[in-house]
């Protein structure tokens, strides 16, 4: 398991080598995946969820490059399963950023457990981020409607993993209190 993790964590890694995450600290954009996949291993998840939490990102985020990602590379690569993980979670970016969200919501509850576990684990590290370091462009009502946003598609998300789902819980709790300090 742990050269798979790895080889994973790895090629991650390149893909993301100069993207940087939207906050404040602009840190190193593999962070995410990392996090994402450290939340799954910590929870009990099997390893192609574990897998495809550090590649979760990586279809969508190279499109521009020279050699963008494929799903069949990562297929060949990292197996089937994990392909089609990834691919569950991941968003076409060719649609409007609001039907994307939109279907992220009908969509979660059809999606399989090792997607379910993924997408969880993903909201839970973007819900951190927004306490920690949201981005600069990001107003008060635009952190709201992200963590509101965020908790029904999470509604969709239910029957996976108990303890995630109690993760989910406490930092969404978390992140709508630390909100409301704001504005008091």
């Amino acid at each position: 398991m742990i050269q798979n993790v790895l080889a994973a964590a790895s090629f991650a890694a390149a893909v993301h080598a100069t993207h940087r995450r939207k906050g404040a600290a602009q840190e190193p954009y593999i962070n995410h995946p990392l996090e994402v996949a450290q939340i799954l291993a910590e929870h009990g998840a099997p390893e192609p969820a574990i897998l495809a939490a550090l590649l979760h990102d990586t279809v969508e985020d190279s499109s521009d490059d020279p050699e963008p990602v494929t799903l069949e590379a990562l297929s060949a690569r990292f197996g089937a399963e994990v392909a089609s993980i990834v691919a569950e979670v991941s968003d076409d970016k060719s649609l409007p950023k609001e039907m994307r969200k939109a279907l992220q919501v009908k969509l979660a509850p059809k999606k399989s457990e090792g997607a379910k576990l993924v997408k969880l684990a993903d909201k839970i590290s973007n819900l951190r981020a927004i306490m920690i370091a949201p981005p600069a462009s990001w107003d008060h009502a635009r952190r709201v409607e992200y963590v509101g946003w965020a908790g029904l598609v999470a509604a969709g998300l239910r029957g996976a993993n108990p303890s995630l789902e109690a993760l989910f819980d406490t930092t969404y709790r978390e992140a709508m209190a630390a909100l409301a300090r704001e504005t008091a």
